[in-house]
């Protein structure tokens, strides 16, 4: 079955191509969207849903934040859960502070509304957090949050609505990518024929169907994530992105930008949880259940299948025991725990070009959330 010919094919229906997509509409392109699953289940919805530029450096910090204006402008048009409730960074020792202040030094030159807060005022905005645990914190008061659930599947809904050449097609396979020299054909593997004249592969963490051999020598890193989330605490309010002490010495802004950040030592306490590649973080969901991870295992980006799909229980034990010290979390109130995967890469993205209409966009990592609204901006203008 032909089609008619598309300015774009986007193979990928996460945050990564839906933004790709967006950007190319905006220009008037036609749009073609194609996505393996009922809908998108993968990186984009197993996540914090937390949209924090604070955290990012160089690049990444100006697509960051150009995607806070892009969410709050489809937000103004339709609601795609978009909050604006901030992040909070909350130090519990000396040396996480002597790194938050020199973090803010640094956003005093780029500009980057923030506010240190003390211990009381901490306490005051988060009153169940841990006496013992606040030492003083940094805010970022213009950052967002979604629900990781809906919002993707929200901002689809959007785009059909808003633009008449843009086409989704969920449940659609693509099995083979031909570059035909006028126009590139791709075909699913229900055997439907599309074309385009350029084709963008956000593929995310699937390598296995297109290209395969292309992604053996990438350098690309799969990493396996597990989170939790509670049942409703309904007296609990923990409003925006809670970010603790391991993400302090985690994030790159804070390796980046803080002189202190390689010379801090390293707590005994905190060892088996860096060596498991934890860190605390919380976001409460609108329904009052709280969001709690996460952890990171790594293996090569074709070696998926190594990471398994089981759910580690030491490793979900050792999450609600650091986050009882941040604040009261027991273990009978998780609901649920899962693993999420994403694909990496240590120039912080794949960009490869198979032909000069075939191009691959993929390995954005955890900053797929927060900087995809304003990586692809840039992408698209480069691509067309």
């Amino acid at each position: 079955m032909k089609t008619d010919t598309y300015d774009l094919i986007i193979v990928g229906g996460g945050i990564l191509g839906t933004f790709h997509a967006y950007h190319a509409l905006q220009k008037g392109l036609c749009v073609l969207q194609l996505e393996k699953d009922n809908f998108p289940v993968g990186s984009t919805v197993r996540n914090f849903g937390q949209v924090v530029p604070s955290g990012m450096a160089g690049e990444w910090f100006d697509y960051g934040v150009r995607a806070l204006e892009i969410y709050q402008s489809i937000q103004k048009e339709m609601d795609i859960s978009v909050r604006n409730n901030g992040s909070i960074y909350i130090a519990s020792d000396n040396d996480e502070v002597q790194v938050l202040h020199e973090l803010s030094k640094h956003y005093q030159t780029k500009g980057y509304q923030h506010e240190l807060w003390s211990k009381e005022q901490v306490l005051s905005k988060y009153p169940v957090m841990n006496v013992d645990y606040v030492k003083e914190a940094i805010f970022f008061p213009q950052e967002l949050s979604v629900e990781p659930e809906s919002m993707i599947r929200q901002l689809h809904i959007y785009m059909q609505n808003k633009f008449s050449d843009y086409t989704l097609k969920y449940d659609t396979t693509i099995v083979a990518c031909e570059d035909k020299n006028d126009t590139i054909s791709v075909v699913s593997s229900k055997l439907e024929h599309f074309e385009g004249k350029k084709v963008l592969i956000c593929n995310g963490y699937e390598f296995k169907i297109l290209y395969r051999s292309l992604f053996d020598d990438s350098g690309l890193e799969i990493s396996k994530l597990q989170m939790m989330r509670t049942k409703p605490l309904a007296h609990i309010h923990l409003p925006g992105n809670i970010l603790t002490g391991l993400t302090i010495r985690r994030y790159e802004s804070f390796e980046e930008y803080c002189p202190s950040f390689q010379t801090i030592p390293m707590p005994d306490h905190y060892r088996e949880l860096r060596d498991n590649g934890i860190h605390i973080l919380f976001k409460q969901a609108s329904d009052g259940s709280i969001i709690i991870g996460d952890s990171h295992e790594y293996a090569a980006g074709n070696r998926l299948d190594e990471l398994g799909f089981s759910v580690n229980s030491h490793i979900n034990e050792l999450m609600i025991a650091e986050a009882n010290r941040i604040m009261p979390m027991k273990s009978e109130w998780i609901s649920s725990s899962w693993a999420g995967y994403y694909s990496q890469h240590k120039d912080h993205i794949l960009e490869i070009d198979v032909t000069p209409r075939i191009h691959v966009r993929t390995g954005i990592g955890g900053k797929g959330m927060t900087a995809s609204a304003g990586y692809a901006e840039q992408s698209i203008e480069k691509l067309f």
